[in-house]
């Protein structure tokens, strides 16, 4: 799942998710999108644990096997991890709602109406929080200030 930070966690937020659904099938409403409202339970998970995290402070493992990379030259593949690693903690620096988009639009790789649809919100709310993340990732890899 990319809202979580690896495959361990995803599939602890892919159970928690079902659990939850499960126990709140109750609350399902005929005609809703399943997908639409399994991913916002997911979605609210992802949000309670970050919080959760924020005040535990945020770790980044370059070394997990999800971050490997092979090659001849290890001056190379050194660049390659430290620029993956600088991403990965871009990714996890940006405000939740973007860090959502970012998961569903590139790592996912819906479209802005799929997420547009997932998500409930406008399409132009989609397109402006990808372009605000988008140069906030690239400011934190680059090291330039992001100009919003």
């Amino acid at each position: 799942m990319a809202l979580a930070k690896g495959q361990a966690d995803g599939d602890d937020l892919c159970q928690a998710a079902i659990e939850r659904a499960l126990s709140r099938a109750d609350q399902f409403i005929a005609g809703t999108r399943l997908d639409s409202w399994m991913y916002r339970i997911a979605q609210n998970i992802f949000i309670d644990q970050t919080r959760r995290m924020k005040t535990r402070g945020t770790e980044i493992e370059v070394d997990s096997p999800g971050l490997s990379i092979t090659g001849d030259d290890g001056v190379h593949i050194t660049e390659q991890r430290s620029d993956l690693a600088r991403a990965r903690a871009a990714l996890y620096a940006l405000p939740d709602d973007q860090r959502l988009l970012m998961a569903l639009v590139v790592l996912d790789g819906k479209s802005y109406k799929e997420a547009s649809d997932i998500l409930e919100i406008p399409m132009g709310t989609v397109m402006s929080r990808i372009a605000r993340a988008r140069r906030a990732i690239d400011a934190y890899v680059n090291g330039t200030a992001a100009n919003d």
